[in-house]
């Protein structure tokens, strides 16, 4: 087979390390630069002045004016079977499951009800810019079939897995640790590695799962040391009390899932926003990662994630948009209210980290930064194009910015969906927002 080489011409930014660490040598930035991709991944990218005379003859030049080229978003957390009952009002956490998620998830066990909410859901992540995702499905098999089918179908690089949950929730949203063993490794042998597909073990949270579960759980982990492991930890101070009240012989939250083996590299946490030092250092000497979720902390009135604390651990921490208790699919929304939970605690969060984070900050805390996450040789080129002038307001505001770093503090703020102007897959347009089709869900 012949190679396919295209370039991508425009403003272009990518992060190499992470700024808080690394400061300028964290990133490049080309004011007029070249993205070019042969079969679907990066070949280069540079200075346009450097690139466009090593091209050859026949490779087409796509420019991209008013606007920056950036690596796909990567949301570290988000539930699929929820998009449609974002925005429920005034309960905090555990209400929150009761009064909303477990009516709204009993219904995807008919995979005819769970495809085209699947197709929607992608959709909206692709108009959004993220490339990448780590989903929650339901307890049902049915829910992770829907997703993993309509997903590979756009050949994205996704993660997904049924919930594991044999207790505290409505019998018709509960399994059994057996069944739960049983459907998860049959959604593994099915699923995971297909393609740009990937599984994990998700149990809900601790409170949701027996310790005969979360053994069930660590089983699969040590039976597929490659999948991922995806689960909730410390969002409410509530939870964090019930936990205590489940699981007396466990030091803290933390030590719930450490006995029980689910803790490594490849495990992500979504929140951890009450922790103590102790579950800080062994998150980090796990290599295990955490989720920073803005708009659904604020949301549900969870708390303020301490992002200063988890750099101090060295633990990767990735950016979720947790819909539906986050209030939006945007990764810009959930930067704007990242920024304003920093300071809130008094400290502050620069455009830099802020794009980090919803890059190759996400990359690395999945363990797929040798795959996504920069324009680095070799990765797949999952990248978005965001638009500088996508609203009247943006447009005037940018006519006022100095300089790339606060151009990324002007689309962190105001931007949204809008700002996406196209996201790319592979190097193939998956979104285009001039001709975006109107959903029929």
């Amino acid at each position: 087979m012949s190679n396919t080489t295209k370039a991508f011409r425009g403003e272009i930014l990518h992060f190499l390390s992470d700024p808080a660490k690394d400061n300028e040598q964290s990133y490049q930035y080309f004011a007029d630069g070249i993205l070019v991709v042969t079969n679907g991944l990066v070949e280069s990218v540079g200075f346009a002045c450097d690139i466009l005379t090593t091209l050859a003859e026949d490779v087409v030049v796509k420019k991209h004016d008013n606007g920056l080229l950036i690596p796909g978003f990567v949301d570290t957390h988000i539930h699929y079977p929820q998009t449609q009952m974002i925005g429920s009002y005034g309960e905090q956490l555990l209400e929150w499951l009761e009064s909303y998620t477990f009516p709204t998830e009993s219904q995807f066990g008919d995979i005819n009800f769970a495809k085209p909410r699947a197709e929607f859901f992608l959709d909206q992540l692709l108009t959004n810019g993220t490339t990448t995702a780590l989903v929650f499905g339901t307890v049902h098999p049915e829910s992770v079939d829907a997703f993993f089918t309509q997903a590979e179908q756009l050949n994205v690089r996704m993660i997904c897995g049924k919930v594991m949950m044999d207790r505290n929730a409505p019998d018709n949203l509960t399994d059994t640790p057996q069944q739960s063993y049983d459907e998860s490794k049959a959604l593994i042998e099915k699923w995971h590695g297909k393609g740009r597909l990937h599984y994990a073990v998700t149990p809900r949270f601790a409170p949701t799962s027996t310790s005969e579960q979360l053994n069930k759980a660590g089983q699969l982990l040590q039976e597929y040391p490659d999948v991922f492991m995806h689960t909730h930890l410390s969002e409410n101070k509530n939870e964090c009390a019930w936990v205590n009240d489940l699981f007396p012989e466990c030091k803290n939250y933390l030590d719930v899932y450490d006995q029980h083996g689910l803790l490594s590299k490849r495990s992500i946490f979504a929140h951890g926003i009450h922790l103590c030092d102790d579950e800080y250092q062994r998150l980090s000497d796990t290599d295990s990662a955490l989720s920073y979720c803005p708009t659904s902390n604020l949301f549900l009135g969870s708390g303020l994630f301490n992002l200063n604390k988890a750099q101090e651990f060295d633990i990767d921490v990735g950016l979720g948009t947790d819909v539906g208790a986050g209030t939006s699919f945007s990764q810009l929304q959930s930067l704007n209210e990242a920024y304003k939970i920093q300071q809130l605690r008094g400290e502050k969060l620069t455009s830099l980290k802020s794009f980090y984070l919803a890059t190759l900050g996400g990359a690395k805390a999945l363990d797929l930064d040798d795959k996504i996450g920069n324009f680095s040789k070799g990765k797949e080129a999952d990248f978005i194009v965001l638009d500088y002038q996508s609203t009247d307001l943006m447009r005037v505001r940018m006519n006022n910015a100095k300089d790339i770093i606060e151009r990324l503090f002007v689309l962190s703020t105001l931007g949204d969906d809008r700002a996406v102007s196209k996201t790319y897959v592979m190097g193939e347009l998956a979104h285009d927002r001039e001709n975006k089709k109107i959903s029929a869900l």
